[in-house]
């Protein structure tokens, strides 16, 4: 059984929903963490819902914020609670981006993902393995879970955009051409964008990369 996650909602700058775009947060944050790219996206995906969903669980390394799953070097963990944590927060995510797309009467083909580190890696894992693709995938400082399952596993093949900072201390830069490599093996068209000096965070050239890959996929 799946658990009702709780969002923020905005609106369409032209009052006219045609797409939608789900922001997914990272590791001890809260969907409220990336509801302000709304401000910066919205003037070019006028037409565009955002919302910004919480994760499931409490975060057990920071009681303030929430996880999809816990992380062992950060909160003593074990790889099998991971792992089970996150396959379980997949269809949670699934679950919610199913009533969202009814609810705003829209289809997967104008919608996307935009996930951030913890939310990256969910976003990379869920998109593929859907009935049917989605318009497009944002992953920013994340990396992609089980690449080695990737080519067996994924049902559909959406475009993916990784964005990932040179100088991450939290999610090592090199996951950024692990995950590349092993989308673009499976098929994925895939493409990148380093920014440069960048930690972990989303530098505004970042930002603007993914905000193009977006409204070149969907329907304005």
């Amino acid at each position: 059984m799946t658990r009702e996650l709780t969002f923020k909602r905005v609106a369409p700058a032209s009052g006219t929903a045609k797409s939608l775009v789900v922001f997914v947060h990272g590791y001890g944050a809260d969907g409220a963490d990336l509801l302000g790219l709304a401000d910066p996206l919205a003037p070019h995906l006028p037409d565009t819902v955002f919302v910004s969903v919480d994760a499931p669980s409490p975060c057990t390394g920071n009681p303030f914020g929430r996880q999809w799953f816990p992380i062992p070097r950060f909160d003593g963990s074990s790889e099998v609670e991971a792992a089970v944590e996150m396959n379980r927060a997949a269809d949670d995510l699934n679950s919610f981006i199913d009533q969202r797309l009814a609810a705003e009467g829209l289809s997967e083909a104008a919608f996307g993902l935009l996930g951030f580190s913890q939310g990256a890696m969910m976003s990379l894992h869920v998109a593929p393995r859907r009935a049917k693709a989605m318009a497009g995938v944002v992953a920013i400082s994340g990396k992609l879970m089980r690449p080695q399952v990737l080519a067996e596993e994924a049902k559909v093949k959406p475009p993916v955009m990784l964005i990932h900072g040179d100088r991450d201390d939290v999610v090592p830069f090199g996951e950024m051409q692990v995950a590349g490599n092993a989308l673009v093996a499976a098929g994925f068209e895939t493409f990148g964008h380093v920014m440069q000096g960048t930690g972990h965070g989303i530098a505004p050239d970042g930002l603007g990369v993914a905000m193009q890959f977006l409204k070149e996929r969907l329907p304005q």
